[in-house]
């Protein structure tokens, strides 16, 4: 059966969601310490995540491009990711699923939360057919996500690191047994009418 063009895949449980994010280190560390952002982490800034694992890689380069040298699997609450998917608006403008180009204009400034759907990414980082969500928060999504949505806060940074050694090597098996198990996230293919296209 042919993979849907848009569906929410990833790591979760019954009551959470693993999401992937990238830092520099005087970031990264101590959140992975501490289960949760330093004061250095930003809150009046737009923050994205990424609920696939490659796509984060692609984005971060193995965790090797600057700034972005700790990657970080952020478990968090489903309660909250739903609430920013209901509350999110998409990205660009969409003929046929907005009503105007100036409507889209008005519901993006004001959404709290916007969805992007970018190609998603095989092991050698190459696109594929499928997309995958990346989901900004900026506002009260971002407060929320820092303060209250976030379960716990791994450095997966030496994994990162094992699976391009893998792919490096050419022996994309060992590296594909390592990828966390994501899978498709429940409910309308895992994404909101408003949201699906």
């Amino acid at each position: 059966m042919a993979e849907p063009k848009y569906r929410i895949r990833a790591l979760h449980t019954d009551s959470t969601i693993t999401v992937y994010q990238a830092y520099a280190p005087h970031i990264g560390l101590p959140a992975a310490r501490q289960g949760r952002f330093p004061p250095a982490w930003q809150r009046d800034r737009m923050t994205w995540l990424k609920p696939s694992f490659l796509w984060m890689m692609y984005r971060c380069g193995w965790g090797v491009k600057e700034g972005q040298e700790t990657v970080l699997a952020v478990e968090i609450s489903r309660e909250g990711f739903e609430w920013a998917l209901e509350h999110a608006c998409l990205s660009h403008y969409e003929h046929g699923l907005h009503v105007d180009r100036a409507t889209w204009k008005r519901q993006l400034k004001r959404a709290p939360a916007r969805v992007q759907w970018d190609p998603e990414r095989d092991l050698r980082l190459q696109p594929l057919p499928h997309r995958s969500l990346q989901l900004g928060l900026a506002g009260e999504a971002a407060h929320l996500y820092a303060d209250e949505w976030i379960v716990s806060v791994t450095d997966v940074t030496p994994l990162a690191h094992t699976i391009h050694a893998h792919v490096q090597a050419g022996d994309l098996d060992a590296a594909r047994q390592l990828l966390p198990c994501e899978r498709p996230y429940p409910g309308h293919h895992g994404m909101p009418a408003h949201l699906s296209r």
